[in-house]
């Protein structure tokens, strides 16, 4: 989850010990939930960070690029997870079923950074649009090669579209923003292994 960040300056706006990018991040992300991304202006995110705009700028060309990387950096982590999961020598029902419960377990730890994109991403620009949906398609993609391994080999059924089932898996998983509670009863992870146990119920032949 997203930190606040209350750095001190120093010379040349470096300010404490987190690097620069993701202190920026932190702040940035922070901002953006308390006052949305349109009312947050870059004067107020160098301001809170400890930093000037010109070292925002040696790393981020804009407020879009900042809220791209909100997520970006979210996605890209799943990405790196689940190509570890799918490529391990497991049987393909475990390789799913740890793919499915850790994209919800790193989806929930990683919520208010999900929220804040997905509640302003329609303000990007449409180049980073198409980035982000490119980024998400790859990765649905390869959940659903798992799912279609499984069909193959007679593991899964066969009577539901893999096009179909990742729909709806991941339909649930974007829902999560809308109920998940880090007090709640049940942990992140928690709620990873029954949403996984639910997908492997399903495609059971």
């Amino acid at each position: 989850m997203a930190r606040s960040a209350n750095a001190r300056t120093s010379t040349d706006g470096e300010a404490g010990t987190e690097p620069v990018p993701q202190r920026l991040l932190a702040v940035a992300t922070r901002l953006f939930a308390e006052q949305g991304f349109e009312a947050t202006s870059v004067q107020q995110i160098v301001d809170a960070a400890g930093v000037t705009k010109g070292a925002m700028y040696h790393y981020f060309g804009s407020k879009d690029d900042l809220l791209y990387e909100i997520y970006a950096r979210v996605l890209r982590d799943q990405q790196a997870r689940l190509e570890s999961a799918a490529d391990s020598d497991s049987p393909v029902q475990e390789r799913l079923h740890s793919a499915a419960s850790d994209v919800v377990a790193t989806t929930a730890a990683n919520l208010e950074d999900t929220i804040i994109f997905f509640r302003s991403m329609h303000l990007l620009h449409p180049d980073k649009q198409a980035e982000v949906r490119a980024e998400r398609r790859r990765y649905h993609e390869r959940v659903r090669g798992l799912i279609e391994e499984g069909q193959a080999t007679g593991v899964f059924r066969t009577d539901k579209s893999a096009d179909l089932v990742v729909d709806f898996f991941f339909g649930a998983v974007h829902h999560l923003g809308t109920w998940f509670r880090e007090d709640g009863k049940l942990s992140g992870q928690e709620v990873g292994e029954h949403f996984a146990d639910l997908l492997l119920d399903s495609l059971r032949p």
